[in-house]
Formats: structure tokens, C-alpha cells, sequence
């Protein structure tokens, strides 16, 4: 039975060299029309030159998208990872991972909504970008055609690429003065950067290549403080100023930059089995992470706050892999969030020169009793004679051991 005919795809656009080429490409090679979708997730940069660009490109003004997701993206994404305190690898906050799943629900939507036939993206065949959004696109559209041009063509390089836009007049922006050597992707959680320099591991990131922050060196010599006003695991105040999820992270990416937070240089393993060496400026996400394990570390119960510890690597290997609409990555955010009704109150957090310190902590459901905790007089409260055979039944199986042992 042969392959159905693609008469209309949604390809996820940016307007820059890759995705225009892949505009052209789709019309080539599937004689189709071409939906774009550009999504505003707060990278910083303009978003409504896509538009200029499609339509450069024939493309109609009823079927070019372009979203803002800011809200959406922190919202229903950033915040709820954060919840279970994620990393990936002992130190990713998963910037570019947790955007891909937004991506792929509005490319499937629009889909529906145009009638389209599949969708496109221009991830690499070597990446894990590939994974995740055609693992999003699946799991929500379980019949939709996903076509990856980079799977397909033999346009693998630059050179080849430009020549391509070369042949069929595709307007490209050619950028006077020294283009970057990276490869970046940013969000509203952060920026990353690969490629150039940094395929040697030992090669140190430049100091002009950062974006968000200055140097801790260069931070200012006197500490920021700032109060933090957590309602069920979600910062909902700053300063006691309410503020939205996308204006949460807003501020807390200036701030936090301004005092030399949130720079990172790892050697990641991809899904794909590719060890990949990148650097990721989070400063707001950064400081989430400490406030939001500061405040569960008096509202919640010893044993609920380590099973959480003990299940945030494969929440954390779930998303970085891209499987967030998976039925095993539902389920446990059901298990997360029950656990932040009670993580209310206020962290105090001071920044100071890339570092976040956490300088107190307070909460209406605190789990913290001063007349349990001190040193001083206990008046009744604690025995701490209890404690002796607390501690004997607990060393009676080492005890055991080391006799048998010594016997032998």
C-alpha cells in the first residue's frame, strides 16, 4: 500500500537558514503548502520577522502562526518540573528538553486546525531534539506524518545549504561582521550554547560568548537579597509583589544575571548515545531550585521529601529523553504535586557573585519545632534517654556482623 500524499505540512520555522531552506525543501520534494509556526518562549529575540519571511516565501498570511507561549511554557512546564527539583545528570536544569513538548503540542494543534497531513522540525539526526519532538507528536497525535528533512536530504552543510538557497532565490540575511561560532537555543529558562570551541572539552567557554550574565568576577560587591512566595510548590510573589509564572522568571533571570548566576559547562549523554559538551546560562532557574528545596525542607515529611529525591533522576530522564507525555512521566507529577499542597511560605535567598545562598525560610505549615530542635532545655518534649535503644536495636544486626566475624 503506498504512502498517502502530503498536500499540507506544519513546519516548526525560526525564519533563519535551516528552516527556510526547509520551507523550500518541503514544496520541492512533497509539492505540499507550507504552514509555519513560530513560538515565542521568551528567547530574547524578535519573532514577528518570521512572518516577513514566510510570506517572502509564499507562504499565505492565514497560515503562518506565531504564538506566544511565555505563560504557558512556565506555567505548565517549567513550574511543574521544578517541582520535583529536576536535573539531569547531577547538574542540567533541562532548558532546552522541557520547551520541546510545548513545540510539539501547538505543531499537532495546528495541525488540526489547518488540516494538515504532517509536521516538520529541523532537528539533526544527531541530537535528542528529534526524539523529543517527535515523541510529543506522536503521543498526542498518534497518526500524524512526522517529516525530518535532515533524515532525508544530503544537504549536510552549511555550504550546502546556502547553495540550495542559492538556486531558488530563498531571501537569507546575510549578517555583516563576525558570526558566532556557536550553535545557541534559548528560552524563558535559559540559553545554551554548542559547537565551535567548545567540541574541544578542554577548550574553556570564551568570556564574550555569555549572553545573560556577567562574570562572578565581575558582580556586583555588594548582595542581593530577595524573598520568595511559594503557594503549592509555585513562586507566586517576589518581594511581596505578585507576579505571573512567565514574570517569575523574567525577573528572576535579570537578577540573578546581574549578580553572576546560573552559568554551567557539562558533557551530556544524549539519548542518542552521543556524549555532547555544552555551556547553559540559567540564572532564574538556578535560583528556583535552591529556594524551592529550601522551602520543602520544613514543610514537608522526611520520608515524602527522600522518595522524592529518590524519583526525581528518572523524572529528570524522562523529560531529558522526551517522553513528557508519556503515561509513566503523568504519573508521577500526580505523585509530585500532591506533595506540594503544603509547601507554603517564604524563602529568603541572597545572591552574591554566581552564588545563591539561602538565608532563611518560613512557612504557615512548617514542619520545623524549635522546642524539638533546640539544645537548650526541652522541658519533657524529647527524652533523649529514648534514644539509647533507639540506637541499640539499630546496631544490633553491625554488632551481630562484627561478633561472627571476630569468631571466625
Amino acid at each position: 500500500m503506498s504512502e498517502r500524499k502530503i498536500n499540507r505540512v506544519v513546519l516548526a520555522y525560526s525564519g533563519g537558514l535551516d528552516t527556510s531552506v526547509i520551507l523550500q525543501w518541503l514544496k520541492d520534494t512533497y509539492d505540499c503548502e507550507v504552514v509555519t509556526f513560530t513560538a515565542d518562549l521568551g528567547q530574547g529575540e524578535e519573532v514577528e520577522p518570521a512572518r516577513a519571511k514566510a510570506i517572502q516565501m509564499g507562504v499565505p498570511p492565514e497560515h503562518i502562526y506565531i504564538d506566544d507561549l511565555r505563560e504557558e511554557f512556565v506555567r505548565d512546564f517549567v513550574f511543574p518540573m521544578f517541582r520535583a527539583n529536576t536535573i539531569y545528570e547531577g547538574e542540567y536544569l533541562l532548558g532546552t528538553s522541557i520547551a520541546r513538548p510545548l513545540i510539539a503540542k501547538r505543531l499537532v494543534e495546528i495541525a488540526a486546525e489547518t488540516n494538515a497531513d504532517a509536521v516538520s522540525h529541523g532537528a539533526t539526526g544527531k541530537g535528542n531534539d528529534q526524539v523529543r519532538f517527535e515523541l510529543g507528536a506522536y503521543a498526542l497525535a498518534p497518526d500524524i506524518k512526522v517529516i525530518a528533512p535532515w533524515r532525508e536530504w544530503d544537504l549536510l552543510s552549511r555550504e550546502k545549504l546556502m547553495a540550495y538557497a542559492a538556486e531558488r532565490n530563498i531571501p537569507i540575511e546575510q549578517k555583516r561582521g563576525k558570526k558566532s561560532p556557536f550553535s545557541m537555543d534559548a528560552n524563558l529558562l535559559h540559553i545554551s550554547y554548542e559547537g565551535g570551541p567548545l567540541e574541544d572539552p578542554w577548550t574553556e567557554p570564551p568570556s564574550e560568548m555569555w549572553r545573560w550574565s556577567v562574570s562572578p568576577e565581575a558582580a556586583p560587591a555588594d548582595a542581593t537579597y530577595l524573598d520568595l512566595d511559594y503557594t503549592a510548590g509555585d513562586i507566586t510573589a517576589i518581594d511581596g509583589r505578585p507576579m505571573s509564572p512567565a514574570e517569575v522568571l523574567t525577573h528572576l533571570n535579570e537578577v540573578g544575571g546581574a549578580n553572576g548566576i546560573g552559568r554551567l559547562d557539562i558533557v551530556e549523554n544524549r539519548y542518542v548515545g552521543i556524549k555532547s559538551r555544552g555551556a547553559y546560562e540559567t540564572p532564574g532557574g538556578t535560583i528556583m531550585l535552591r529556594a524551592h528545596r529550601a522551602i520543602e525542607s520544613i514543610t514537608l515529611d522526611r520520608e515524602v521529601a527522600h522518595l522524592k529525591d529518590e524519583l526525581m533522576p528518572r523524572y529528570a530522564t524522562m523529560i531529558y529523553n522526551g517522553y513528557w507525555w508519556s503515561p509513566e512521566r503523568t504519573m508521577l507529577q500526580g505523585m509530585i504535586d500532591a506533595t506540594q499542597t503544603v509547601v507554603n511560605g517564604t524563602v529568603r535567598v541572597k545572591l552574591y557573585k554566581g552564588n545563591v545562598d539561602v538565608v532563611g525560610r518560613k512557612s504557615p505549615d512548617s514542619l520545623f519545632d524549635e522546642k524539638i530542635a533546640t539544645f537548650e532545655d526541652d522541658d519533657g518534649v524529647y527524652n533523649q534517654a529514648d534514644a539509647d535503644g533507639f540506637i541499640k536495636l539499630h546496631a544490633l544486626r553491625l554488632r551481630t556482623l562484627a561478633k561472627k566475624r571476630g569468631s571466625s
